[in-house]
């Protein structure tokens, strides 16, 4: 059973079409822009280097081996969840980043029959997810009684939801009717109105896959849903977290190796850096590596793709850090389909707890698809009007097309070059509606200095600003404490000092 938490959300109850998403074509927003960044921000209230509330998960009660209803199907287990420097969490409505998601829904038939608007609201709302993007999702009023007489006549599609406000013996009397019309295979969820752990027990007897309480939210409904067909056999998926810039030039490569660079030597955490910019990439650059095979290899040979071929492409920069270098030239046009992206990245995923995408700055099928498929998405850009537009044009897409999980969070870097007219933070934040994650002020040496070299800036600057405000955006995304100093040896004079 999921004890449910509650919910301050209120949804309409209204089913609408999913919407095509993209970038909006404003031809006026240049002075609109300006005249936003005018405005007056509201004074943050906030610790200037606090962090997101945990995630609630919420805790299924499982039964002790339960006999499936031969109606109802096989139950199938769940996979369990795998001053210069400013850095500030961000509300969020949807999902903290730290939390782990629901994985994808197959490409299947979903029913889900509700007596309540609010139920139905947040079943239409979960429908639009990415994550059940491949599913084909009908939602009906009407509740436990509507599916009994809707299947009278009508063929059961693979999973059906039902809701129902009985408790007792009208529960299990309809469900009954529910199993003789059903398909054999067909997998049910009941979304019940009493927390009760008997009247569980009662429906997993009877063959019943899940049990959910209200109030429900979207993403507690598509993890129930994915749950079932959850492969125990399939790979470990580490977080994928990408990194692109609002603009060409705004140090988006530099703020995403420094940023692994954290997570593997602050957190004590293995990553896996990928660059995805074929042509231009600099992170071999700024590893000072020169592999002979790359992430292009992987893009070439998907199908061959294993865990000792995946190692072997891969450059070990630390003992937890590894990238898949770019080739960096132009012999090739690259001309790889959105699919090839999506399956390689899928496999670079099981090798690491946390995947960090260096993204290019161009706008494709692929990229769109690797952004809104990303765990958790940073835009990184400078204080300027084209940074701003940008910025708010991705920020939109992202925020529309995925409701259910965390907003993208916002770096702003090079603040405070000399001599260049900037829109002040308070005002560039405030247009978008968010605050930044990390602002980097400009420092030329200092990164200029661990380009040449072919290193982080916590290697050449460890008591800098940058490198503090690295390792607290590690912390912010992956919700992780860093991990202790290791304690000095003492000294043994105490044990022959001399009185």
């Amino acid at each position: 059973m999921r004890p449910q938490a509650n919910s301050d959300d209120d949804f309409d109850a209204g089913f609408e079409a999913a919407d095509d998403f993209g970038f909006k074509a404003e031809t006026d927003w240049a002075e609109k822009a300006l005249a936003d960044v005018q405005a007056e921000a509201p004074p943050a209230s906030h610790d200037p280097f606090g962090d997101l509330p945990p995630a609630g998960a919420p805790v299924r009660r499982e039964a002790a081996e339960p006999e499936p209803h031969p109606q109802f199907g096989p139950l199938e287990p769940e996979l369990a969840a795998s001053d210069d420097v400013m850095a500030d969490p961000q509300p969020s409505s949807g999902p903290q980043s730290g939390a782990a998601a629901p994985a994808g829904v197959p490409r299947i038939a979903i029913h889900i029959f509700c007596e309540k608007p609010q139920t139905a609201a947040v079943a239409d709302q979960a429908s639009r997810d990415r994550r059940m993007a491949r599913a084909t999702t009908t939602v009906h009023p009407g509740g436990l009684s509507a599916a009994v007489q809707y299947y009278q006549n009508q063929p059961t599609p693979p999973l059906v939801v039902v809701e129902s406000s009985d408790t007792g013996e009208g529960l299990l009397g309809l469900l009954d009717q529910l199993a003789d019309v059903c398909d054999p295979g067909t997998k049910v969820v009941i979304i019940g109105a009493a927390n009760d752990i008997a009247l569980y027990r009662e429906l997993m007897k009877r063959g019943v896959s899940e049990y959910l309480v209200p109030p429900l939210q979207p993403l507690q409904l598509i993890s129930a849903v994915s749950g079932l067909y959850a492969d125990p056999a399939s790979p470990f998926v580490g977080r994928q977290i990408a990194f692109v810039g609002a603009k060409g030039g705004v140090g988006a490569s530099t703020v995403a190796h420094n940023f692994a660079y954290a997570l593997s030597e602050s957190l004590q955490s293995n990553t896996v850096i990928v660059d995805y910019d074929l042509p231009f990439g600099t992170a071999g650059l700024d590893f000072n590596q020169d592999p002979i095979q790359g992430v292009a290899n992987a893009l070439n040979q998907p199908d061959r793709l294993d865990p000792t071929l995946l190692e072997r492409m891969m450059a070990r920069c630390t003992d937890r850090l590894s990238l898949f270098a770019a080739p960096a030239t132009l012999d090739d046009d690259y001309e790889i389909d959105a699919d090839t992206f999506d399956d390689v990245t899928a496999k670079i995923r099981s090798t690491a707890p946390f995947v960090v995408l260096d993204l290019p700055h161009l706008w494709s099928g692929w990229m769109r698809r690797t952004l809104l498929g990303s765990d958790d998405v940073i835009i990184v850009a400078t204080p300027d009007l084209a940074s701003l537009r940008n910025s708010k044009n991705m920020i939109d897409l992202l925020r529309q097309a995925r409701p259910n999980d965390a907003p993208p969070r916002l770096v702003l870097n090079q603040v405070g070059v000399q001599g260049r007219p900037e829109i002040p933070v308070k005002d560039f934040t405030a247009a978008l509606g968010i605050q930044p994650a990390l602002v980097l002020p400009f420092e030329p040496k200092l990164f200029g200095k661990a380009a040449n070299n072919g290193q982080m800036v916590q290697e050449t600057g460890i008591k800098s600003k940058a490198v503090e405000g690295f390792a607290h955006l590690a912390q912010l995304v992956s919700k992780r404490e860093a991990a202790p100093a290791p304690a000095k040896r003492a000294a043994l004079t105490s044990l022959f000092k001399r009185k």
